[in-house]
């Protein structure tokens, strides 16, 4: 039997739904533990992809004050003596882990009862925990490491449908992520008139808390625009996007690169150690991507940006950046070793 471990955020979790499904098309179902706090609980009970979910009261030990981390460390520790002896009871044989601080009490306790543990690192700046975690690892799976065993990240198959020859700015997206960036936000309506005298569509994910003000801000200006707070799945509403803005949450900057969408990306400036800034350099290195920092961006260096982009040149240059099939491989991969 295989467990899942980790989440927290939508970026561990995608991980985590992507390699569960691998298995379930093998006839596996794995068990899920994760975590009470963050999206865990939102993301997975009751899901039909585990035959199993466990939630724990763990939580983060970054940013926390000297004491809160001690403490934070003393639950970890309690807590992975308690899951050492679930993996026993549900015989587990491995397990992967996809980080955050939901997947410390799982990965300490199948060190500890010496069950092969697998990573996978969504970022270019390893996490502090898949660092130590990474240690014991059988393998670690990323797609910023040359060493990688599997390099593709784990994105739906139908990002890569989305796959066309862009050569022309007709529509651009403006995508926060599922909570919204109000950076974001805030530089789409300062440029949205210009973008409509210009005959450029928009397509803009909000956010929940400042969709209401947006879809007003476009209705009273008489621009027709398509405004949503949160749509799954995402690439439905992509499919006749020319361009996109966007932070480079490790999953959305995949996602946009399997759909060879050329993006500018504008990290989000207090991401744990830069790392959304790191995961976009990877792409602006092979000249597949276009990366400004937040202090940087303007909406008058927004315009000539948009006005000088070879659109054409970057959706060239996203061709073979990231390959279908990659929890598969991943999958493959774990038990082509045990």
């Amino acid at each position: 039997m295989t467990a899942i471990t980790g989440g927290g955020t939508g970026g561990h979790l995608s991980i985590a739904a992507a390699i569960a499904k691998e298995y379930n098309k093998i006839g596996i179902k794995p068990l899920y533990i994760g975590s009470t706090n963050g999206q865990d609980r939102s993301w997975f009970e009751n899901s039909p992809l585990f035959y199993k979910c466990i939630f724990l009261p763990s939580y983060g030990v970054v940013n926390q004050g000297f004491l809160g981390r001690i403490k934070s460390l003393l639950n970890i520790i309690k807590l992975s003596f308690k899951v050492k002896k679930i993996l026993k009871e549900e015989k587990i044989e491995k397990v992967f882990s996809v980080g955050g601080y939901s997947s410390a009490a799982a990965s300490f306790a199948a060190i500890l009862c010496g069950i092969p543990i697998f990573i996978h690192e969504q970022n270019a700046c390893m996490g502090r925990l898949n660092k130590t975690v990474s240690f014991f690892a059988k393998e670690i799976f990323s797609s910023y490491d040359k060493n990688s065993k599997v390099k593709d990240y784990p994105v739906s198959d139908e990002w890569f449908k989305l796959q066309k020859k862009r050569d022309k700015l007709k529509t651009i997206a403006f995508l926060g992520g599922s909570q919204g960036a109000k950076f974001i936000n805030d530089l789409a309506l300062e440029i949205a008139p210009w973008l409509h005298e210009n005959g450029i569509k928009i397509v803009h994910q909000t956010g929940k808390n400042e969709y209401d003000k947006i879809k007003e801000f476009y209705e009273k200006n008489g621009i027709n625009a398509d405004v949503f707070d949160f749509y799954s799945p995402l690439y439905d509403k992509l499919k006749n996007v020319d361009f996109a803005l966007s932070r480079s949450g490790a999953g959305s900057m995949w996602e946009l690169a399997a759909a060879k969408i050329p993006t500018l990306f504008v990290p989000y400036p207090y991401a744990a150690k830069n790392h959304q800034y790191f995961n976009a350099k990877v792409l602006e290195k092979r000249e597949a991507a276009i990366v400004v920092k937040q202090s940087d961006m303007s909406a008058k260096l927004l315009i000539s940006i948009l006005c000088d982009a070879d659109i054409a040149a970057l959706n060239n240059a996203l061709e073979g950046a990231i390959k279908p099939k990659g929890a598969k491989k991943i999958v493959e991969s774990i038990n082509d070793r045990f």
